[in-house]
């Protein structure tokens, strides 16, 4: 069990804008940083991350935490994972404290996945680097490639010796369950025996985001032509190949500082052209890509360059990728190498300049690009040229950004000698088609609910927490500042205008409500003003760090909610468009006593709802009846002070 020390250092050093901007590409919004969401499909950025408060918030799905929540939200970490993974970030030495029995037995299937995944990985390495027979065969082949120590160490690369049950056995001695070790894949079972998956391959682990291992990329040394050439791990609750790309723990950095993502096919070269010095690549691993694997890209960069080798089924496969790529709103290159070069072997005959030059220099539009190979196959026949010309206007028409659209179009009306008006005609009719299409498809329709019924429910059950919450907020925001408060009901008693007394606005808060002997009816706003008040009168002031910090993540999720609530402009930019939005410091005063004076008001209205359904018509109820008259009074002042009407 990790130590409270150890915990508290974490906290102290991590810092939430460098955590999450090695999954999101944050860009300056003020005082903030801004993104797209990581955790939903958007195009206009709303997640927001506070490096002042250390605390980020979506504000597309509600999310929002620390440093610690964002990677139990992301990489659905449990709370010690995401500690050790910033102590590991952060070089911070992880003190131990002995473990229960049950707290043992506390460990998910998932990460008993990335368990027995880690343990592999470790195992094949060290089998690739130490075993006599892993170092002829697997590191020689490695070797051969061009694959630096280094480099070869940097991913983690493996082998399987030519044994059918060498790992297996190996991980099941050390403890590993085999029920995990075939949910993973690394072990198949069948009703006679078990067997290593990966026997007598070179490979290649696949990382997630992160850093952790999600499964592994095996490539067999055999010629024989039954045995297929790449293995992959099957599908299970930790990998699944179309929403991963492999090399983007290793590219992110790179991606996000370069702002363009290249992306090719295969392992070698991913791990090629960062032995070569280009490290923002990554590879669909030989599979179609995925609306999915593109949005991973995206929350590090608008740019994707595709690179491709000589291989005109390859390319045609790819090109269907474009149509993908543009519809998520992103930028698309192009780029082919010489006749004969791949990625791989293209990066290793030249130098890291030579490389840099080439993709600089030979990139080039999509449209330019389709448009050269596609009339290579057109040539004078005029029916393949127009075929092409509105293969060209489909993909044009995947673009959301309607600027754009005409920019392109207009690209396009040049370089095919063809009139714009014609081609914005056939853009028309495609949409056309697309919205057909679209009202064609049957609509899912919801019940119809109570919907009177059901809003006016709502309404009255948390009238009561709205203001509850306001208090919450007034504290954690304001409840430290010093404010100058008129006594309103003395006003009206005792004649006494504009008697004004100063005082801290949590302890004006906490002698309104000590005054009326209140409890918070929702029970983690009780729990949070508690803590407040113990932190009152112990320090004199309110840390609110210790709430964003909480061990509770509901209370860290509710405290994010509160403090990340004023941020929301800042997605708009409301100041740079002559919109400005008042500072409650310039009210807090009123704020404070109506907020209070409102809470009031709805336990009365409660209380006499609860004393007049004990009236009996039998009994007498003077005392009760006199209680009702002195809340309605009571009522009637709080109404005045509101300036409401009764």
């Amino acid at each position: 069990m990790i130590s409270r020390n150890t915990i508290d250092q974490v906290f102290e050093t991590a810092r939430v804008e460098e955590v999450i901007g090695e999954f999101v590409q944050l860009k300056k919004a003020g005082s903030n940083f801004k993104g797209l969401s990581p955790f939903s499909d958007e195009k206009s950025p709303s997640f927001v991350v506070s490096p002042v408060k250390q605390i980020w918030k979506d504000f597309s799905s509600g999310k929002g935490g620390n440093a610690i929540s964002f990677l139990m939200e992301h990489e659905k970490y449990t709370y010690p994972e995401a500690i050790r993974y910033l102590a590991k970030k952060y070089n911070i030495e992880i003190e131990e404290t002995e473990q229960t029995d049950e707290q043992k037995e506390q460990a998910s299937e998932r990460e008993s996945l990335f368990l027995v995944s880690e343990f592999a990985r470790d195992y094949y390495h060290d089998t690739l680097l130490n075993n006599e027979k892993g170092k002829a065969i697997g590191l020689t082949y490695f070797k051969e490639r061009g694959f630096t120590d280094e480099t070869i160490k940097k991913f983690e690369l493996g082998f399987g010796l030519d044994d059918w049950n060498a790992f297996t056995d190996t991980a099941v001695r050390k403890g590993y369950e085999l029920k995990y070790l075939e949910k993973s894949g690394l072990t198949i079972v069948n009703e006679t025996r078990q067997f290593d998956r990966f026997k007598s391959r070179v490979l290649f682990p696949i990382h997630s985001m992160s850093g952790r291992i999600l499964g592994f990329g095996g490539r067999t040394l055999s010629s024989e032509k039954k045995i297929a050439k790449y293995l992959n791990s099957p599908e299970s609750d930790i990998y699944h190949k179309s929403k991963i790309l492999y090399g983007i723990y290793h590219a992110k950095q790179s991606i996000a500082k370069e702002d363009n993502c290249y992306l090719v096919e295969g392992y070698t070269d991913v791990i090629s052209f960062n032995q070569n010095g280009v490290e923002n690549v990554v590879a669909s691993s030989g599979t179609a890509l995925t609306s999915d694997q593109i949005r991973l890209v995206r929350r590090l960069t608008q740019n994707i360059t595709i690179l491709f080798d000589g291989d005109a089924a390859g390319i045609r496969a790819s090109l269907r990728g474009i149509d993908l790529i543009l519809e998520q709103g992103m930028n698309v290159k192009v780029l082919m190498f010489p006749d004969g070069d791949d990625p791989d072997s293209f990066s290793k005959r030249v130098s890291t300049d030579e490389l840099k030059e080439y993709l600089a220099e030979n990139t080039q539009d999509f449209i330019n690009f389709k448009v050269s190979l596609l009339m290579e196959e057109a040539k004078d026949d005029p029916v393949k040229k127009a075929g092409l010309i509105r293969d060209i206007v489909v993909s044009i028409s995947k673009i959301p950004d309607r600027i754009q659209q005409e920019v392109y179009i207009q690209e396009c009306s040049r370089i095919m000698n063809i009139s714009e008006n014609v081609l914005f005609s056939e853009l028309a009719q495609i949409d056309k088609k697309e919205q057909r299409d679209a009202s064609k498809r049957p609509v899912q329709l919801r019940p119809v609910e109570p919907i009177l019924e059901k809003t006016a429910q709502v309404e009255e059950v948390n009238e009561l927490q709205k203001y509850e919450m306001e208090i919450i907020k007034i504290l954690l925001l304001h409840g430290n500042k010093e404010v100058d408060f008129i006594d309103l009901l003395a006003e009206e008693t005792d004649g006494n205008k504009n008697e004004i007394y100063t005082n801290i606005v949590a302890q004006e808060i906490y002698l309104e409500l000590q005054d009326d002997e209140m409890e918070f009816t929702n029970t983690l706003f009780q729990q949070v003003y508690f803590d407040v008040i113990n932190q009152l009168n112990q320090d004199q002031k309110i840390n609110v760090d210790t709430f964003i910090n909480h061990t509770d993540i509901n209370i860290a999720s509710l405290i994010t909610n509160i403090l990340m609530d004023d941020e929301k402009h800042s997605l708009s930019d409301w100041n740079r468009r002559d919109i400005y939005v008042k500072d409650r410091d310039d009210h807090l005063s009123k704020l404070v006593s109506d907020t209070v004076f409102n809470l009031r008001r709805v336990l009365i209205d409660e209380k006499i709802t609860s004393l007049t359904s004990t009236i009996s018509e039998q009994d007498s109820n003077e005392s009760i009846l006199e209680e009702i008259i002195n809340y309605s009074n009571l009522k009637k002042r709080l109404f005045l002070q509101l300036n409401r009407v009764v």
